[in-house]
């Protein structure tokens, strides 16, 4: 019986042993052969890939200065796929660094701001967020040297304008693109300097940014209105303002939503952007209120982190209507969302190595059930399809209505009915217009209540809808007149 037991793993042994000696020498793999057309050495293989005229990416660990000329001249793939949490020098160090870099690098972001956009935060005189703050009205971008007007420039083939250089709305990058991770406004870190960043702030002006705190209005209580009244909403306070207005199940997800939790770059460890430890962020600390403050992140679907897209933080209003989530990752459920959130940009690793967030299934679906009844801001000018009421709207705003849904092609992917998205993704092609890396397919996102939601596109970059209207008027090629131009911005505010 001992022999047995001793005998037969002694033979498997053997036998595997000699089955990897036979397969080395014929060439064959015991699991799965290499592929068709696999070369012997897929490191050389690599090296060949054709970038299409970009540049390769330069090696940019976190605190690298973002370089000259922005992000999107690099292509192709990083070294690597995984972060580390360990840094490259004590702690010590780490943060007199930072804090040594930070007024260069707010310094550099300042200036590509101001060479693009006109940032004077001139306001509508007539129009208002759903709280009070004043509209920014625009357009803010700089049109090249030389050119007449905005008519004139989107009057030119997308070939001209790239020939010639300086297209007013390339992508924006993050200002530290090379460490990344979350940015919040100033009016965000004044009431939570906890989360202070030591190697960069926010690089967009308070004024071209959403409310603070935002309005929220609830699907089940639309008789309330804003049942906030002003106030931000915290772990400190949920329970007694929401008592009474939702369910337990929806308590718990709420619960969740205000609950710090680490984060690649906020949390305990040295591996840190604040100079104290840090309990993290909420989902409330970027979608305060379950809307938007404006605060930026990388979009977490890439590598390098050259290669990832700025992500301006979308309003979590009206998520019922939505059947996509998360800018290019076309998730389909805002439960799934929940758990793939970037709070570690993308990669389980650091989130194993930093630990802190860990929900299960449950806790998840407690998440969406909070945010499936988070409404969009009154319109009271619009009807139950979403169409304006005639007797209640301007003349600009009926005429822009008309714009939208036929020449200006708005309706194509923002068709009224379903709250202003056709629930899918679509690529603009905006790299025909500059020299750079092509973005690929975003999600479009709803309109309803935009205005409370400045700056726009999936990055930020247009800072009023009078940009909006410019730059898809330069994209679709539309030619609309200034006055229509006009009248389509005043349609927007309506929704």
């Amino acid at each position: 019986m001992q022999f047995s037991k001793l005998f037969f793993p002694l033979v498997l042994a053997g036998c595997l042993v000699a089955a990897a000696v036979a397969a080395e020498k014929s060439g064959a793999y015991l699991h799965q052969e290499p592929g068709k057309n696999t070369p012997d050495d897929l490191s050389e293989w690599r090296k060949t890939e054709d970038r299409r005229g970009l540049k390769p990416y330069p090696a940019a660990p976190p605190a690298t200065p973002n370089p000259d000329g922005g992000v999107s001249q690099f292509g192709g793939r990083a070294t690597d796929s995984f972060s580390t949490p360990r840094l490259a020098m004590p702690f010590g160090e780490w943060a007199a660094k930072l804090r040594a870099m930070r007024p260069e690098v707010d310094r550099a972001a300042k200036q590509v701001l101001e060479e693009r956009y006109r940032l004077d935060c001139v306001s509508d005189p007539a129009a208002t967020m759903s709280r009070g703050k004043p509209l920014p009205v625009g357009p803010t971008g700089r049109l090249p040297q030389g050119v007449e007007s905005w008519e004139a420039y989107a009057a030119l083939p997308a070939s001209k304008v790239r020939e010639r250089g300086g297209f007013p709305y390339p992508p924006l990058d993050h200002p530290l693109h090379s460490t990344a991770h979350m940015v919040f406004p100033n009016a965000w870190t004044a009431a939570h300097p906890e989360h202070e960043r030591m190697d960069v702030g926010m690089d967009i002006p308070d004024c071209y940014l959403p409310e603070f705190p935002p309005a929220m209005y609830l699907t089940t209580h639309l008789e309330l209105g804003d049942v906030t009244r002003g106030v931000e909403v915290t772990y400190g306070n949920y329970f007694e303002i929401f008592r009474g207005l939702l369910t337990p199940e929806q308590m718990e997800g709420l619960r969740l939503l205000v609950t710090p939790f680490q984060s690649t770059w906020f949390n305990v460890s040295d591996h840190r952007v604040t100079f104290e430890p840090s309990q993290g962020v909420s989902c409330f600390s970027c979608h305060v209120n379950g809307h938007t403050n404006g605060a930026i992140e990388l979009a977490p679907d890439s590598r390098p982190n050259y290669g990832r897209l700025r992500a301006d933080t979308p309003t979590m209003r009206g998520n019922y209507a939505e059947l996509l989530f998360g800018s290019k990752r076309s998730i389909r459920s805002m439960d799934h969302f929940a758990e793939v959130e970037e709070y570690f940009d993308g990669d389980h690793t650091m989130l194993a190595a930093l630990g802190g967030r860990n929900l299960d299934r449950a806790q998840t679906n407690h998440m969406g059930d909070f945010n499936s009844i988070l409404d969009f801001p009154p319109a009271p000018k619009l009807d139950a399809l979403n169409r304006l009421i005639p007797e209640l709207a301007s003349e600009a705003e009926l005429r822009g209505e008309k714009l939208f849904q036929g020449k200006a092609l708005c309706a194509q992917c923002h068709p009224a009915v379903s709250h202003f998205t056709d629930n899918t993704m679509h690529d603009l092609k905006v790299e025909r217009f500059y020299d750079g890396r092509p973005e690929g397919p975003i999600k479009t996102f709803p309109l309803r209540g935009i205005k409370d939601s400045p700056p726009y596109l999936h990055d930020g970059r247009l800072l009023t809808l009078e940009d909006t209207v410019e730059f898809f008027n330069i994209i679709l090629g539309t030619k609309l007149s200034a006055a229509e131009k006009s009248d389509l911005s005043a349609y927007l505010k309506a929704l």
